[in-house]
């Protein structure tokens, strides 16, 4: 193996195909990723971490790949970002109201996706698909379009008392989910949240949350050639060295014989692949 690449992590890039396409991102390098399965890669931390807003060296990553006080300072990285329903940016005290105003105050799609099994998400409208795919969502349908973060984040809120909000990521890198009528679940929670819709229109205004109709589930295909077993994590903090047999990438997940490494959550890490 010769090295090819090295340079700070970034999330893998995606594209909807009839087998999603990823490429690895090391530094200013972009490698098709696809190609790779099936065949020897080793994937080597040399120690260094630098911050992915500031390109500061730190000692340790905050928020998958943000500097201490990056973590402290941008909107990107507030608690909201994690429960958008408590959202504060009408409130006068948004971190950065530039970004916000770029990043909350924009349309957000409330969908339904099945990844280890039936969940409610939301994203940005200009996320869709790449947000079901970095989920490993083998489904996935749109469902309700709002106005902003602080909206979609009440809806979800809503749905969440009859639906998981989360994935198991474990379940979700066993194999495909089994397959869901989601429009048929659609119309059923739609159904159980009628009320809470109702008050978030009264609230919010009645254009605020509108159905999305007339749109068939995605169906999304990862370039898998062999699910594992038993699900192994790889942690650069613990082994700096990840290597072995490709066999397949989903989410944010390469899938290795030796197990999975999640590239998303070392954003920042300076590596070297090698194959």
């Amino acid at each position: 193996m010769q090295e090819q690449a090295r340079g700070i992590v970034r999330k893998m890039s995606s594209r909807l195909e009839e087998t999603v396409a990823y490429s690895l991102r090391l530094g200013d390098a972009k490698l098709p990723a696809n190609g790779l399965i099936g065949a020897p890669l080793k994937l080597e931390f040399s120690g260094d971490i630098y911050c992915v807003e500031c390109a500061r060296k730190t000692n340790k990553s905050f928020n998958q790949g943000f500097c201490y006080p990056c973590f402290q300072k941008l909107a990107a990285c507030d608690s909201c970002i994690i429960h958008p329903e408590r959202c504060h940016f009408d409130q006068g005290t948004c971190r950065e109201p530039a970004w916000g105003e770029q990043f909350c105050l924009q349309d957000h799609i409330v969908y339904l996706a099945n990844s280890s099994g039936l969940k409610v998400g939301i994203t940005r409208a200009t996320q869709v698909p790449t947000r079901w795919i970095d989920q490993g969502a083998t489904q996935a349908l749109p469902i309700l379009r709002v106005r902003s973060r602080l909206q979609s984040g009440a809806v979800e809120v809503a749905f969440k008392q009859h639906v998981a909000d989360k994935t198991n990521w474990r379940d979700m890198l066993k194999g495909a989910a089994d397959s869901l009528e989601l429009t048929a679940e659609r119309d059923r929670l739609v159904a159980l949240c009628e009320e809470d819709l109702a008050s978030l229109r009264e609230n919010f205004g009645d254009f605020a949350v509108s159905a999305i109709n007339g749109v068939e589930p995605t169906e999304i295909r990862y370039p898998v050639a062999r699910y594992l077993d038993k699900i192994a994590s790889h942690n650069f903090d613990k082994n700096p060295v990840v290597e072995g047999e490709l066999l397949g990438i989903k989410g944010q997940y390469l899938i290795f014989d030796t197990g999975v490494i999640n590239l998303r959550r070392f954003s920042g890490y300076e590596v070297a692949a090698s194959f």
